[in-house]
């Protein structure tokens, strides 16, 4: 296996804007104000910044290609720029960017900035993106919730779990993250819900309701990372490192072969088995302080539950209904609110994942900080269970 990244960059700065139904603030906007906290965090000048990593999903109706959306917007001196798309990972694929710039020697500092502003769309979900040449031949036509709903068919049958019990579940899911949401400010959501209002809300696609759907959302998140040596030159201590980042993308084996049974997701358990490896994590059930996972639908939390290999498999939904992922529970999820409450700006999302597990880390998350978090995962998931892309990123404390 490749030597990885473990401790070889350091976060120097994060920022985040408010997400939600942001009518009064174009993607420009959003990105300005995620840069200037995360500038300000850093302690440090643009003339600074080597290069950039800019993730935006839906070009074409908002934010713009290339560049130069992300260079003229925060008038970047002339550095480099790439823009990055990867479905809902994009966020996550900017700042591996960013990060194996700095890692590589390439760069000394780097920023990643990841912006979507959806609701000027016009959708009440996401417009549909170009599938590829082949693709339509060999994956089926779905709605995301219906394809996700289908998830939660296979995993019932699979482990024999009865349909009042999975639902009772996956409403755990949304009332724990509204729960943390409510406390949050920057989030689109911030009210708690009952088990009841979610188990009686409308049905989107059986068994998700209402409440076990992520909304669309308007948003901008930012990240400046580079090496431990200059981060305490530059006056830092306490350092949040990377400690691992991994991608896996679908090749086809869910959808043209057998072998897959549509009750979890493939990727994510070879992301996370690459990611437990880099980091140097052999019980992560025990080690991990804290995650942000991708809970589009309430059912892709659960099950990712056991993809990541924290809940054994075809236990996770118990783990979820003992309170094992609330905020005082064994491992806390979605200690921000999750896509849940902060809905889905799609280039954004990933990075304002690594913002909450970068305050926690800190002890800066005011209200929410959990006591002592060593370890923090985020977890991306693009496309549908059938054929996706997944990442994995864990960043931590200096030492750990």
């Amino acid at each position: 296996m490749a030597k990885g990244i473990r401790d070889k960059v350091a976060i120097l700065g994060m920022g985040c804007s408010k997400f939600g139904e942001r009518w009064d603030a174009g993607p420009d906007d959003l990105m300005v104000e995620a840069y200037i906290e995360a500038m300000a965090d850093a302690g440090i000048e643009p003339s600074q910044l080597d290069a950039a990593w800019f993730s935006t999903h839906v070009d074409e109706l908002g934010t713009g290609k290339g560049g130069t959306p992300l260079s003229i917007a925060l008038r970047l001196p002339n550095i480099a720029v790439t823009r990055v798309e990867n479905f809902c990972a994009s966020g996550s694929e900017a700042f591996r960017g960013a990060v194996y710039a700095v890692a590589a020697g390439a760069a000394d500092i780097a920023i990643a900035v990841g912006v979507e502003k959806l609701k000027d769309t016009g959708y009440g979900g996401l417009p549909v993106g170009n599938p590829g040449t082949l693709m339509p031949q060999i994956i089926p036509n779905g709605s995301a919730p219906g394809n996700f709903a289908q998830l939660a068919s296979a995993y019932r049958a699979k482990h024999g779990v009865s349909r009042e019990d999975l639902k009772r579940a996956i409403a755990h899911v949304s009332v724990k993250s509204h729960a943390n949401g409510a406390k949050n400010k920057k989030a689109h959501l911030q009210k708690a819900v009952t088990e009841e209002q979610v188990l009686n809300a409308p049905m989107i696609a059986e068994p998700l309701g209402l409440f076990d759907c992520c909304g669309v959302s308007d948003g901008a998140a930012a990240a400046i990372v580079t090496t431990p040596e200059i981060a305490r030159a530059l006056g830092k201590k306490n350092l949040t490192m990377v400690k691992a980042l991994q991608l896996s993308v679908s090749n086809g084996y869910e959808s043209q072969y057998n072998g897959w049974d549509g009750s979890h997701f493939h990727t994510a358990r070879i992301a996370a088995g690459k990611a437990y490896r880099e980091a140097g994590i052999e019980r992560p059930r025990e080690q991990i302080s804290m995650m942000e996972v991708h809970d589009c639908f309430s059912i892709t939390e659960l099950v990712t539950m056991e993809d990541l290999f924290i809940s054994p498999e075809g236990q996770g939904w118990r783990d979820v209904l003992e309170g094992f992922y609330d905020a005082d529970g064994g491992l806390p999820c979605q200690i921000d609110g999750g896509l849940k409450c902060f809905g889905h700006p799609i280039g954004a999302s990933g990075l304002r994942m690594l913002y909450e597990m970068y305050l926690q880390l800190q002890g800066r998350a005011g209200e929410r900080q959990l006591k002592d978090p060593v370890f923090g995962m985020t977890h991306n998931l693009g496309g549908a269970p059938a054929s996706n892309v997944c990442s994995v990123a864990i960043i931590g404390q200096e030492g750990a």
